[in-house]
């Protein structure tokens, strides 16, 4: 009769997480890259595997479905990762739509879902082009949270880019103006990372950076971008900054300002710190 195989420490599975989340590995990375040009979304939290279109029915056929256990992730990426994750410092990016109430009752309920597709859609081609984890797409709200072992060694300012980028997407900065109002807000610190849940998982990040990062999102206001100090300093130097009160926490937040219109360096000044 076979015994079962010995459980593994929470210690080792946490360090299994560590080494996937921070060092990263380069089939992962490859996926990636290679993925995000395939159509359509939605797309595996992980290796970024198109669920939708013709490069999902394709790649379903070659075993990147979506996990029962996990509809977040593909069948391939939910069976490699281990139970349980790691505390790992991570950056967090909140955009939220301003107004939708009233956009709501403005519109028709199928224009009023066609508009916040397009965001959908808009938002996940922006932040899976700068190598996030997108988190959660609830509303009209979009979390997304960047770790060095997928986006890179300069991750945080990846997620400020992203945020910039964001605000881009949508037409601030632009002639024509915005089609939609959009706040934004990237915090950074040690976060809990790993699939989170029971019979139904989750691949998550939880911890008091990604709480802050949701406070602060509700104090941006249309078309601004807050960083919270310590993130990407030499980035946000010259902009703005604004001391946030946020509820539910004691102390303020210090932060940057930031709009469409931010310069950021040229990426060739960075080349020899990026993967």
């Amino acid at each position: 009769m076979n015994e079962p195989a010995p459980a593994i420490p929470d210690a080792s599975r946490a360090e299994q997480w560590r080494t996937l989340l921070i060092d990263g590995h380069a089939p992962l990375v490859r996926a990636r890259h290679l993925f995000r040009y395939l159509p359509s979304p939605p797309r595996c939290k992980v290796c970024n595997n198109p669920f939708g279109g013709l490069g999902g029915r394709a790649l379903g056929i070659a075993g990147f479905r979506r996990s029962r256990k996990n509809p977040n992730l593909c069948s391939r990426c939910c069976d490699s990762l281990p139970v349980g994750g790691a505390e790992v410092d991570i950056a967090v990016l909140f955009a939220d739509v301003r107004g939708s109430t009233a956009l709501g009752e403005r519109n028709l309920p199928g224009e009023f879902a066609a508009l916040l597709n397009r965001f959908y859609v808009i938002a996940t081609q922006t932040l899976v082009r700068h190598d996030a984890v997108i988190d959660k797409l609830i509303g009209d709200e979009v979390m997304a949270f960047f770790v060095q072992g997928i986006a890179g060694a300069q991750y945080r300012r990846q997620a400020v880019l992203a945020g910039i980028d964001l605000l881009r997407a949508v037409g601030y900065g632009s002639e024509e103006g915005p089609w939609l109002d959009l706040g934004v807000a990237v915090n950074a610190g040690v976060a809990y990372v790993g699939n989170v849940g029971g019979e139904l998982v989750d691949f998550t990040a939880l911890g008091d950076p990604v709480n802050a990062a949701a406070r602060m999102q509700e104090c941006a206001s249309g078309g601004e971008l807050l960083v919270s100090a310590g993130v990407d300093d030499q980035l946000v130097a010259r902009a703005p900054r604004r001391e946030l009160t946020l509820r539910g926490r004691q102390l303020p937040i210090e932060s940057f300002v930031l709009t469409a219109g931010h310069r950021a360096p040229s990426p060739a000044r960075f080349e020899g710190t990026m993967r």
